[in-house]
């Protein structure tokens, strides 16, 4: 085993996140410090690309705020992410769906996978693995 592999193993926190993908709607609850205040802010988009992995692994949210698409990225490994909502599961066909930026109105609408009953939706969530910070 790589050195660097076998110290990001045993020093990286590891965080139980729900598991997401390039399409999926999520809520990140992000800690933010001001002064000596702490709050948690929301920010609602959607997830354009996962990247690296273990240590330095990242993802991308974009958001349309007042008419402005608005994108931030997120290690994953992050103590400041308090948790992680997934919200929607998006139907897309690449990692990485860069298009997005570009496309406006119905264009920019990503497909939601659906469920025939509350029973399939139930198993999936429960069969769904949890994102480790090895990932």
């Amino acid at each position: 085993m790589n050195l660097i592999q076998y110290v990001e193993e045993k020093l990286a926190p590891k965080k139980d996140l729900p598991s997401f993908k390039a399409g999926d709607t999520i809520t990140v609850h992000y800690k933010i410090k001001e002064g000596e205040k702490e709050r948690v802010q929301l920010y609602q988009g959607t997830v354009i690309q996962r990247r690296g992995e273990g240590a330095s692994a990242s993802f991308t949210v974009r958001k349309i705020s007042n008419g402005v698409g608005v994108e931030r990225v997120f290690p994953v490994n992050s103590a400041f992410i308090e948790k992680i909502d997934v919200n929607k599961e998006g139907i897309v066909r690449r990692a990485r769906i860069y298009y997005i930026r570009n496309a406006k109105g119905k264009k920019a609408r990503i497909e939601e996978k659906q469920y025939n009953n509350k029973e399939e939706a139930k198993k999936a969530a429960a069969t769904k693995p949890v994102a480790a910070a090895t990932e």
